[in-house]
């Protein structure tokens, strides 16, 4: 290569790395060994790093997380592909024509103190023998639109009265917890209650009074689902549920139980009640381990043996809890 051709390209180098500093979308580059040889000016004011403190150095995921773990530039430059599922709720994946690949993530951003959604593209860039030279990286900042998002989704799935989960929340819980339960043959147990004669606590206190009713007994079942895997929903109308993920059937009764009697000591007036002076909950307890046996293909099978525990509470007089068991 003459000298006026090594010129040109240190000259196309310079304008093109000129070019990414003064670009608005904040931009990182990596070489073939992950070390930082471009990060533009958006870049620095989007993580508060500058970039004299990650130049030449691995040292760039310190700009978007409090621990060491790959960034999606890295996971292209050392061919790791296969991770991207672990660090990325949402990506698409490398094509094989060595196209980029998109992601999305949450990032701790610890210069700046404050969590940032990002969406990220990173792209390969290969030499004419296909060798790869170096990865660039693109960052945006979804964040607002992403907490909207979820606000959103949040609604979507909460009971308008209650702010307990819905019922479509319910159905999407319990078929995943089904088919996880399936896979570790572990128990999954449902809870299912009804507010004792709540069409006479309407007729005496009024659809207000009916309102004020259900949102005391939901605050029970919230304060009662413990566990990050339990579930308190609004069933529909005056019927609540509660699954129970890897609980037996004695474990769910006594959840049962307790509900029963918080609700109890709450002491809400039900003039119109022949079971007690204040307001009582029937409550129906199933358990089944959807891996062990054939009739037990189906969530449904699961609500139906939880809804018979619940008409044979209300059977034998109401006011308690009532158990049955599908097949182990």
């Amino acid at each position: 290569m003459t000298n006026e051709n090594l010129e040109r390209n240190a000259q196309d180098k310079a304008f093109a790395v000129n070019l990414m500093q003064h670009l608005v979308v904040p931009t990182f580059v990596l070489d073939h060994e992950c070390r930082v040889i471009v990060w533009n000016r958006a870049c620095e004011r989007l993580t508060g790093v500058a970039a004299k403190d990650v130049m030449g150095t691995s040292d760039h995921w310190q700009a978007f997380y409090d621990e060491p773990r790959l960034c999606l530039a890295d996971v292209l430059a050392q061919g790791r592909a296969n991770e991207l599922d672990t660090l990325y709720p949402f990506h698409t994946e490398p094509s094989d024509l060595g196209h980029g690949v998109r992601a999305e993530n949450w990032c701790v951003m610890p210069r700046v103190g404050q969590r940032h959604y990002l969406a990220i593209d990173a792209g390969p860039i290969y030499a004419a023998d296909g060798q790869l030279i170096a990865v660039i990286e693109t960052l945006r900042d979804v964040t607002e639109q992403k907490l909207a998002q979820t606000a959103l989704e949040r609604l979507a799935t909460l009971d308008g009265l209650t702010g307990i989960a819905n019922r479509r929340a319910f159905d999407e819980r319990l078929q995943h917890e089904w088919s996880r339960a399936g896979r570790a043959n572990a128990p999954l147990s449902l809870i299912l209650a009804d507010v004792d004669h709540f069409k006479r606590y309407n007729d005496v206190y009024g659809h207000q009074g009916g309102d004020d009713c259900l949102k005391a007994v939901a605050a029970v079942f919230q304060r009662l689902a413990f566990r990050a895997s339990d579930l308190a929903a609004r069933y529909g109308g005056e019927e609540f549920a509660i699954i129970l993920p890897s609980t037996d059937l004695e474990g769910a009764r006594q959840v049962g139980e307790r509900i029963r009697a918080e609700v109890e000591a709450v002491a809400l007036p039900h003039a119109g009640s022949d079971v007690a002076q204040w307001v009582t909950l029937s409550l129906g307890v199933a358990t089944v381990y959807p891996g062990a046996d054939a009739r037990n293909g189906q969530p449904g099978t699961l609500v139906s043996l939880a809804d018979q525990a619940l008409y044979k509470a209300k059977d034998e007089g109401r006011n308690r809890v009532a158990t049955v068991t599908g097949a182990t």
